[in-house]
């Protein structure tokens, strides 16, 4: 049987299109990649998370020689609130390259980790992938980035099928 995915979102030209909220966040976003530790892909990555209350937890990338050692602007930021705020639920998400001409995506590792944090917290967290040029893509929820997701449901199957 032949069946279709449908993935919705938003696409903006600039910034400026956006509530004031959503901005403040992909400014957020855009000074914490100038602070990036990207010495060696010289490519500068800064998350910025709203959380529930409307307070601002910002991440970037952080490399390494080793190169799968470092970790990505989203989970320093996701682990950052985690770790200081674990009671809080995060609203939001803004990811912007400081020199992207184009709106930047989650990695596969970072999409599995935000789909994570949905699932844990019981609720969406809107995504906002923006350009340093101001064009911006937006989701509603970052579980439409991987729709045939590995979650808990998958480990809890195979315990069952265990016992």
């Amino acid at each position: 049987m032949k069946q279709e995915i449908h993935l919705n979102f938003e696409s903006y030209g600039s910034w400026k299109e956006l509530a004031a909220a959503d901005t403040q966040l992909l400014q957020a976003a855009l000074e914490s990649a100038a602070k990036a530790y990207a010495p060696y892909s010289r490519f500068r990555v800064g998350a910025a998370l709203r959380m529930e209350d409307g307070s601002i937890v910002c991440g970037n990338n952080q490399e390494n020689a080793s190169y799968p050692q470092g970790l990505c602007a989203e989970r320093v930021a996701l682990f950052s609130a985690s770790a200081q705020f674990p009671e809080k639920r995060i609203i939001a998400l803004a990811l912007v390259a400081e020199s992207s001409e184009m709106p930047l995506s989650p990695c596969g590792g970072c999409r599995q980790v935000l789909l994570e944090y949905e699932q844990r917290q019981n609720s969406p967290i809107r995504l906002l992938m923006g350009a340093a040029n101001g064009s911006v893509i937006v989701l509603q929820k970052a579980a439409e980035l991987l729709p045939f997701s590995f979650s808990k449901e998958n480990l809890n199957a195979v315990s069952k099928q265990a016992q």
